[in-house]
């Protein structure tokens, strides 16, 4: 049986990324199920005519959170979960093991969670270019808070991803001189980590450890005006000074080092992420209003009716003394 989906726009401070253009509903086989937020596009360009061209429907806000499927780009930060009937379906990005209060809701209202962090095309993750966009971003608004131009600094890239690799790309580009701490460099960055200017955190951390990479008294070694970039912002985990920030406000200072933790950096650059975006989700919307779930959108459900599906969930929740059903 087919379900109806609803569209509707993040209220995290400056998300402009939508999850689909009028262009790519057009070549959805359900456009007709699709119920878009009112100036869902008008973002990123996009008129509401365009989606009603397209096949879908424009309505209310509170129209669009009486569908079945809600999907929204932040969805850990949705701020209508107390409106929605229970057993609604959640699709977007939920990082629902660090989202604590996110998934306290899910659990008590029954719903399903697809989060889209967790979907991937044979190996690769569906929105991988997102994430290089995360590192090109972070690193180009926190030099602008530094005061130095990246060619002066050294600098320490912790991670060898994706959102390493957009880091680097920018890093690269302007000049820095960058060393490059990949998963199983970890102790030699713990030995040298007080040599640089500026440390870019872009590493996937295990939420299951206990230990972090920088502690709060490390920071009175760190050289005079260090910088710490962390685009993984994960806040609790790997860096203990760590706690997101917003692009309207992105730093603070902890003992005399500056902190750039902005969590959603990809939505200063809203159409080129929304192009990624769009063709990613094009690929899958169909098969979750339809209901026929691919192995893939199946990895990627880390909620159902209620119930943990994920282990790294159901264990970050449980050492932490949380609800876990």
């Amino acid at each position: 049986m087919k379900r109806t989906m609803g569209l509707v726009i993040s209220h995290k401070n400056n998300e402009k990324r939508r999850a689909i253009l009028p262009i790519d509903v057009k070549m959805l086989r359900n456009p007709d199920m699709m119920f878009f937020e009112m100036g869902y596009g008008e973002s990123i360009g996009h008129s509401d005519a365009e989606y009603i061209e397209a096949g879908a429907h424009v309505v209310s806000r509170e129209e669009a959170l009486k569908c079945d499927i809600i999907t929204d780009v932040k969805l850990g930060d949705a701020d209508y979960l107390d409106q929605l009937e229970d057993g609604k379906i959640l699709f977007g990005w939920a990082h629902a093991a660090q989202g604590i209060h996110f998934t306290d809701k899910c659990l008590e209202k029954n719903f399903t969670v697809i989060a889209w962090e967790e979907i991937y095309d044979n190996g690769r993750y569906i929105f991988y270019r997102n994430r290089e966009v995360a590192g090109e971003a972070a690193v180009l608004q926190a030099f602008c808070h530094y005061g130095k131009m990246p060619y002066e600094c050294s600098v320490a890239v912790i991670g060898n991803g994706q959102t390493a690799k957009g880091a680097i790309r920018i890093l690269t580009g302007l000049g820095a001189d960058i060393d490059v701490y990949g998963r199983k460099l970890e102790k030699l960055f713990l030995q040298k980590m007080y040599d640089y200017d500026v440390i870019v955190n872009c590493v996937m951390w295990d939420i299951s450890r206990k230990d972090r990479l920088i502690y709060k008294e490390d920071l009175k070694k760190f050289k005079p005006h260090t910088m710490i970039i962390d685009v993984s912002c994960d806040p609790h985990l790997e860096i203990e000074t760590s706690h997101a920030t917003t692009i309207s406000d992105p730093v603070y200072i902890v003992d005399g080092v500056l902190h750039y933790a902005v969590d959603n950096t990809p939505a200063m650059f809203p159409m080129t992420v929304t192009k990624v975006l769009s063709k990613g989700c094009a690929q899958i919307i169909d098969d979750v209003i339809e209901g026929t779930l691919t192995p893939s959108l199946k990895e990627a459900m880390v909620i159902e009716n209620g119930h943990i599906l994920s282990k790294s969930v159901w264990d970050f929740r449980k050492e932490r003394g949380l609800i876990c059903k």
